[in-house]
């Protein structure tokens, strides 16, 4: 880290720790990261993500994410997670023996309200078969749907795919703005909440459409 600090300089945005078991584990780099900026001048400090790839730190994520002002993701890495977790894979190729469901699903939910709830952004981890575009797109829809912001890619195919999950359809697009005009309007009314076509429209509504028209916005959309 220090060498890449040393080397890097202003240019760097962000560190990614692997292997991150406890909040320590993210102040001992933070303390560093202080000495090192003050010690080169740097004006603007570095960010840092965590990838939760152990039970251990699958464990502690409340605290992980809410560590440091530094944090700005924490990352599920499924491979290390797996073996930390001693997950068995062999019957999944039996389908009479096959999990029912997504085994991933309820750690997914984990990290990702541990993320919402300290205000950093949470990314699905890496998919391996580069050449399963329907398996990718998937995995990424289950983590896009639970509230992830993105999925790391290992190969330049998969970033189109990742796109194409993570930013709002055009489908996704046009329900949000109905749903965000049809509240505006029923405010203007003098209402606190609304209805149009048997729809309840109210503050909750804008909460979930409203996002869906900033990622519009950022990724070109709208």
């Amino acid at each position: 880290v220090i060498s890449v600090v040393e080397g890097a300089g202003e240019n760097l945005d962000i560190i990614i720790l692997p292997k991150v078991k406890q909040p320590r584990d993210i102040w001992f780099f933070e303390t560093m990261l202080d000495g090192l900026e003050l010690k080169l001048g740097l004006d603007r400090k570095i960010g840092l993500e965590a990838l939760i790839e152990e039970a251990e730190g699958l464990a502690n994520v409340e605290a992980i994410a809410t560590s440091s002002p530094r944090l700005e993701a924490l990352i599920l890495g499924f491979g290390d997670l797996s073996g930390s977790m001693g997950m068995r894979f062999g019957h999944e190729l039996d389908k009479d023996y096959r999990y029912p469901g997504d085994m991933w699903s309820a750690h997914r939910v984990r990290m990702i309200a541990a993320c919402r709830a300290a205000g950093i952004d949470a990314i699905d981890g890496p998919f391996g078969d580069f050449k399963n575009d329907r398996s990718y797109m998937k995995q990424a829809t289950y983590a896009a749907t639970l509230g992830a912001v993105g999925k790391w890619c290992i190969h330049p195919n998969q970033i189109p795919l990742a796109n194409d999950v993570f930013a709002p359809s055009p489908r996704e697009i046009k329900q949000a703005q109905k749903m965000v005009d049809l509240y505006n309007e029923s405010v203007a009314k003098g209402a606190g909440a609304g209805g149009k076509g048997g729809q309840l429209v109210d503050a909750a509504t804008l909460r979930i459409y409203e996002p869906v028209l900033e990622r519009a916005r950022a990724t070109g959309r709208l």
